[in-house]
């Protein structure tokens, strides 16, 4: 039998940050956001070699461990291992496993779509699918956190994992103690399809580790920054005001509240944007955008832009003078999935 899973990436339209402890265990987090028809994917393959392949296709990125109850974490693959470790701890697997699995991505890493928690939720999908896991949307999510965030130490919020295991558009508060309430949103066909042609989504060309500006965000909270918190308290508001125009078809506010959001998300870290981000931005506005945002953590990867539909190519046309590129796509509806073939 052969295993596969695919995962939704997201778009994060507001309130991305507040989801990043320890300000949402102090203060409280929510965040807006929507997935898009682009995936990571993931296959298992059951074998009986005795050994466990790791292959991510798209990193052209191959490796093989003897099968084993646990395997070391040392920087290569190690969402996949981290995965497999916490699948043999947590589900009771007293026998080495053998299998393959492949992996790969629609878009390359620190793309800020939340590429590395949507995989991590593929995995564990696909592992489900496998080994007969009973996992509700909650326990997905919240596993494929802790494995990432805890586990293996990696720093980031909490909203990917939910987004790519929920799907769609969804508004997610975040409180201390890990409690988080997905509240999917009841969007009308028109209003995606508004939002849609509205919106333009283009890859500055440079990937970035956003670990460096969230460990930032981290320190600014804990060191008790007056600027950088009140900058998070209004974009965690501004969330709020965003999903309510959002819900009314209301596309010329909700990218006004967008332009607030990029306004405030730069004052929580200094490395957010750069010289390169500032000029895309500019003159995005200069084509007829009404706002926008870098997507994720910030400092590259996906920006993304609302613009009046009639406007919409003269914007695309205005990127495209830039080194980066227009990436074309839907909003989803459905989150993480996975079936098995013979």
């Amino acid at each position: 039998m052969i295993y596969r899973s695919k995962a939704p990436l997201r778009l994060g339209l507001g309130g991305g940050g507040s989801d990043v402890s320890p300000y949402s265990d102090l203060y409280g987090g929510a965040v807006l956001n929507a997935t898009i028809d682009k995936y990571a994917y993931c296959t298992i393959e059951e074998t009986s070699s005795g050994s466990i392949l790791f292959n991510a296709a798209d990193l052209n990125l191959k490796k093989r461990y003897p099968s084993a109850l646990n395997l070391p974490i040392d920087g290569t693959l190690d969402l996949h291992k981290g995965v497999y470790n916490r699948i043999v701890r947590d589900f009771k697997i007293i026998k080495p496993l053998s299998f393959n699995i492949t992996t790969f991505c629609d878009v390359p890493p620190g793309s800020g779509l939340g590429s590395s928690s949507t995989m991590v939720v593929a995995i564990i999908r696909a592992f489900s699918e496998w080994l007969n896991i009973p996992l509700g949307d909650y326990d997905m999510a919240y596993l494929a956190y802790q494995i990432e965030r805890i586990d293996l130490g990696f720093s980031g919020g909490k909203q990917d994992q939910y987004a790519a295991t929920f799907g769609g558009f969804n508004f997610i508060e975040f409180y201390k103690d890990d409690r988080v309430i997905v509240n999917p949103l009841r969007m009308k066909r028109w209003i995606v399809d508004e939002l849609e042609v509205s919106m333009v989504l283009y890859y500055t060309g440079a990937s970035r580790a956003s670990d460096k500006i969230i460990r930032e965000q981290q320190k600014n909270t804990r060191m008790g920054k007056k600027m950088q918190i009140e900058a998070t308290h209004h974009i965690k508001e501004n969330s709020y005001v965003m999903k309510n125009y959002l819900l009314k078809g209301d596309i010329v506010h909700f990218a006004e509240a967008l332009d607030k959001e990029w306004e405030n998300k730069k004052k929580m870290a200094s490395s957010i944007t750069n010289r390169n981000i500032e000029k895309v931005y500019e003159a995005a506005l200069k084509a007829g955008a009404y706002g926008g945002k870098v997507s994720g953590a910030g400092g590259g990867g996906f920006m993304f832009f609302t613009v009046d539909p009639v406007k919409r190519l003269n914007l695309v046309n205005t990127l495209n003078r830039f080194s980066g590129t227009i990436l074309n796509f839907h909003f989803s509806e459905n989150g993480c999935q996975g079936w098995k073939i013979s």
